[in-house]
């Protein structure tokens, strides 16, 4: 199965209904070949079609099996400043929190190993590019979550998530208030441990 295969694939796909993500993810998933594709096809960041292989990745990751990821990690780390689309930041916001919840784990995974300090940093800085920059609710929530996981670790992440939180996010829509009072209750408590 090709590349080209995979865009008519997705070209097919109305809207993200799930429905639509789920059948294209198992197409993908029953040819194994076919997720590296899906990882280059996300990253065509001036097509519109790296939208709809933004929306089947993260369902993958989310539905199927993040480990799909591992082979990738540089690809993907190296890419997602790239995203420039609403409906392709989203699904990759919500990977990176993702791979923050795996490397974070209490449960040993493979994660724990194969993501390096330059996949973190290249995760941590995009982040924060896209706090500092006009985002959807939603990216900034996976994003807020995946910088105070990863700033478990980077001492220096926290402070700064904080002083974006109080200055900006916190004044933005109630979903960003909401999520942003949240991490900074839990910013409040890891600083009590």
């Amino acid at each position: 199965m090709s590349k080209k295969f995979l865009i008519s694939v997705l070209d097919s796909m109305e809207n993200p209904k799930k429905e639509n993500r789920n059948k294209v993810a198992n197409i993908v998933q029953n040819h194994k070949n076919l997720f590296k594709h899906l990882v280059a096809t996300t990253f065509m960041v001036d097509d519109k079609i790296s939208i709809k292989a933004a929306w089947v990745l993260e369902w993958i990751c989310t539905h199927h099996n993040l480990n799909c990821m591992l082979p990738h990690l540089d690809e993907f780390t190296k890419n997602i400043s790239k995203v420039h689309f609403d409906s392709a930041t989203r699904p990759c916001a919500k990977i990176c929190e993702h791979l923050a919840n795996a490397y974070t784990s209490k449960k040993e995974n493979e994660f724990k190993n194969a993501l390096t300090t330059k996949h973190i940093d290249a995760i941590i800085e995009t982040g924060f590019d896209w706090l500092i920059t006009p985002q959807k609710i939603a990216v900034r929530a996976y994003t807020m979550n995946a910088l105070y996981l990863f700033g478990l670790e980077q001492d220096w992440v926290h402070p700064e998530l904080k002083h974006l939180i109080e200055t900006k996010i916190i004044k933005e829509s109630k979903g960003c208030k909401a999520r942003g009072t949240y991490i900074l209750s839990m910013l409040k408590k890891h600083q009590k441990i």
